[in-house]
């Protein structure tokens, strides 16, 4: 019943989550770039999500890829090295869109499952909560139950949650999905008059540092999208 991560290290499988930072002026050719091109990348390893964020923060792509464990990212990273064509043709013009880069390795908690959306379509909404410093045993079953609340009243779809193990720790990651962001205006308004979800949030929120969100649209060849 616990969020921490144990089980899902044991089995080896992990995330990657990468943010791009793009050049204002560059944002365009950059997604005209990745969609024409990002198949190379593909060819190696799963993706597992790749978006732009819309509202939250301004020329921002953040991208997922799952990973059998670290001899696997290693080995792809290798054959990477040497694809001529990987390099020329999209990392080495990518590069001059980029401003920063910036990744962290995840781990699925264990009581949740990387779900698919009903339908495509709709629009993400990636939602960071900083936890207090003591990791899951401090904070792990008031959050679940924050979740499990919001998943119950039906107002949104949870995609998956990912809590950090490189990167600012205590950190975690909530994606959820909505078919519009009028309905999850709607969503937000109704779980905000729920009693269920206020006294869940009003739980969890002791242990919270912070809190950020985004609302992501997927590019076409985004496997969740």
């Amino acid at each position: 019943a616990s969020l921490a991560t144990g089980p899902r290290q044991d089995n080896g499988i992990f995330y990657e989550i990468r943010t791009y930072d793009i050049k204002p002026s560059k944002m365009k050719a950059f997604v005209e770039m990745v969609n024409q091109h990002f198949h190379l990348r593909t060819a190696y390893s799963e993706l597992v999500g790749f978006w732009t964020v819309e509202l939250g923060a301004m020329n921002k792509a953040v991208h997922i890829w799952k990973y059998d464990n670290f001899a696997h990212r290693a080995a792809v990273r290798a054959a990477l090295a040497n694809d001529k064509d990987w390099q020329g043709k999209l990392l080495s013009p990518l590069l001059a869109f980029v401003e920063k880069q910036h990744n962290e390795v995840a781990y699925l908690v264990p009581w949740c499952q990387l779900e698919k959306p009903p339908k495509e379509g709709g629009v993400y909404e990636w939602v960071t909560f900083q936890m207090k410093p003591g990791g899951p045993a401090l904070w792990g079953e008031a959050f679940r139950a924050a979740i499990n609340t919001h998943i119950n009243t039906g107002y949104t779809k949870l995609i998956g949650v990912f809590h950090t193990e490189y990167g600012l720790l205590n950190t975690v990651h909530v994606i959820w999905w909505n078919e519009s962001p009028d309905s999850r205006a709607a969503g937000r308004h109704n779980a905000h008059e729920d009693a269920r979800v206020v006294a869940a949030v009003r739980e969890s929120v002791r242990f919270l540092e912070s809190q950020q969100n985004m609302l992501l649209v997927p590019l076409p060849f985004s496997p969740l999208k």
